[in-house]
């Protein structure tokens, strides 16, 4: 938000919270706004994590999209395609094998985008790809939509929403007035949040980061 394109920052800000799994939307590859670097191999690099990029569109000699960096073995990638809104939605989803237990998860990069009717559509045609998944299942991103909003309620029917500690609101970054960044969970049983919060980062994004840690 201080105008400064810098992927360094970024990237040092995201190895310092020693992740296993992170999604980042608005991701370009190879756009002259940017220019025209593959940001989400940069962040792998700065980050040693391996990094996955789901393009939404074409764009300024590019595209544009999401990204996803995990610092665990990814076994598959799926960008799924998502209705068409005012600009063409995915959610770029990895399946990761976990530490230790050798078990595997599947963690899909989310933002849902513009109108109600538009996160309705595309909330239930992921529900739909993601139906036969088994065990762990986390959706993660920009949901745009509110606590309580018929979109959340949806994706509640299946997902944990679990609350934030501290202060939930995410947007707009510099003063943070409305809570529409989540990371959701499935199942709800077998699992612990050891913490929960959005993190005191006013600048990197126009979105506050939100953080979550898991016990199985």
């Amino acid at each position: 938000l201080d105008g400064a394109l810098d992927l360094e920052r970024i990237g040092r800000l995201a190895a310092d919270l020693n992740p296993d799994v992170v999604t980042l939307q608005e991701i370009d590859r190879e756009v002259d706004r940017t220019g025209g670097v593959d940001q989400a191999a940069e962040y792998g690099s700065l980050t040693g994590m391996e990094a996955r990029f789901g393009d939404f569109m074409e764009y300024q000699g590019g595209h544009y999209g999401m990204a996803v960096l995990s610092g665990l073995p990814i076994l598959e990638t799926v960008n799924h395609r998502l209705p068409d809104g005012a600009e063409p939605r995915t959610a770029l989803t990895v399946r990761v094998r976990l530490p230790g237990t050798g078990r595997e998860a599947v963690i899909s990069g989310i933002h849902f985008y513009r109108t109600e009717e538009e996160r309705m559509a595309q909330a239930k045609y992921l529900m739909d790809a993601l139906a036969g998944e088994e065990g762990l299942v986390v959706l993660a991103g920009d949901f745009n939509s509110l606590p309580g909003s018929p979109v959340m309620e949806l994706l509640n029917t299946e997902w944990a929403i679990t609350e934030k500690a501290g202060n939930p609101f995410t947007f707009p970054a510099n003063e943070p007035a409305r809570e529409i960044d989540f990371i959701l969970v499935r199942p709800e049983q077998g699992f612990r949040v050891l913490d929960y919060r959005v993190l005191d980062e006013a600048v990197a994004s126009d979105h506050r980061l939100v953080f979550m840690v898991l016990e199985f």
